[in-house]
């Protein structure tokens, strides 16, 4: 005859409707589901529980299964547009300390918008961010100066940023330092070597690295659901699929305004309050980036994630389902 027990534990793993926790007495890793159905402001959520929540569960003793019945509040969370499902939303990982977000110059060439877009993602939660340009035993001279360029660009407006390689081991050692007593979220476009960077930092995880794809040369998958892998006591990263879009169908412009922090910071001065930084005139957003104290690069990136959400708000209103 089965027993039932409650526990607490950190969910480690998320493998679709299945989640390991574990156990922070004993270590040991539940496989759980979830009773309910969970939202995020009224969102509906491809994955209800994230990987980094702390959840309450009934745990039968006889099957050594738990039913997750209740996520503990959280102290932040990263969440993007579900890629499958544009009405939904995808938590990445919750309770994080840092968000390393891994790019490369080449191999597969860089995007740069698509780091603007990933912090539209960390900004509204205030989490800091570390960029990390990896691969830079590959680069040419131009290459290099494009990293350093874009590495002193994020800086100046509050973000860390390394240049390294995994391969070479180029300043993985500040990488792992930075990392330290932390619980980190990995990301990256696919095929930017966040697996072997992360096989670098720590011997022993083994997570599956790939090749770039000969046909398109960009990444391929190699990492299929988020996990947790702990680096010391204190040091854990959660590991997660490679990115290859984002898109923001779940925001409006003025979230996307408020979320630019340089933007941000000196909009006040703007002559109207909900100034888009766009026609409007007294915009001292663009009176900055005329002037160079805004970066150009920056500011178009900006006006390109606009012009996508209003594309997107403008025929959900005019489209028949």
């Amino acid at each position: 005859m089965s027993k039932e027990t409650k526990a607490t534990g950190r969910v480690v793993k998320s493998t679709g409707s299945w989640y390991q926790v574990e156990l922070p007495k004993t270590g040991e890793t539940i496989q759980a589901r979830i009773r309910g159905k969970f939202r995020l402001g009224g969102k509906k959520l491809t994955n209800p529980v994230a990987v980094g929540d702390w959840v309450e569960m009934n745990i039968d003793t006889a099957e050594n299964t738990g039913m997750i019945i209740n996520i503990l509040e959280r102290k932040n969370f990263v969440v993007r547009q579900s890629p499958r499902q544009k009405h939904h939303l995808h938590l990445m990982a919750a309770n994080i300390d840092l968000a390393l977000l891994i790019v490369t110059v080449v191999e597969p060439k860089l995007k740069q918008g698509f780091i603007d877009r990933f912090l539209l993602l960390t900004e509204p939660r205030d989490i800091p961010v570390l960029i990390c340009f990896n691969k830079c035993d590959l680069y040419s001279e131009e290459d290099l100066l494009i990293a350093e360029y874009l590495s002193s660009l994020y800086r100046e407006i509050g973000y860390d940023s390394l240049i390294v390689s995994a391969t070479k081991k180029i300043k993985t050692d500040q990488l792992k330092l930075k990392l330290k007593g932390k619980t980190t979220l990995v990301t990256g476009q696919s095929g930017v070597g966040k697996s072997t960077l992360l096989n670098t930092l720590q011997s022993g995880l083994n997570i599956k690295t790939g090749d770039l794809s000969d046909y398109t040369g960009k990444g391929q998958h190699t990492t299929t659901f988020a996990e947790l892998h702990k680096l010391d006591e204190n040091t854990h990263i959660i590991d997660t699929p490679g990115i290859k879009t984002l898109s923001y169908n779940n925001l409006e412009v003025m979230d996307v305004t408020h979320n630019f922090r340089e933007f941000f910071q000196v909009s006040d001065r703007c002559r109207f309050n909900n100034c888009s930084h766009r026609n409007e005139p007294g915009c001292a957003v663009k009176e900055a980036v005329e002037k160079g104290s805004i970066s150009e690069l920056r500011y178009q990136n900006y006006l390109i994630i606009l012009d996508e959400i209003e594309d997107q708000n403008y025929w959900e209103r005019h489209t028949d389902y």
